[in-house]
């Protein structure tokens, strides 16, 4: 297997960057009861694409020669 490229890792991290930020502004928008309810649930979004950060940030680490230990 061919590992990540550095621009595949820093283009992952910006988008998902940019959706736990869209996803946590949508989240913490009050709730409209007029439309009724939220059918899709930003905040595990949220969640979910921070996590997704957290990886990406390790791989990059790794990538630029960082130790990360087990």
């Amino acid at each position: 297997m061919r590992p990540m490229s550095m621009t595949l890792t820093l283009s992952l991290l910006a988008g998902l960057a940019a959706m736990t930020l869209f996803a946590g502004w949508r989240g913490s928008l009050p709730p409209n009861l007029v439309k009724g309810p939220r059918m899709i649930p930003w905040r595990v979004i949220m969640v979910v694409s921070a996590a997704g950060v957290a990886m990406m940030a390790v791989h990059l680490a790794t990538l630029i020669g960082g130790v990360v230990s087990r």
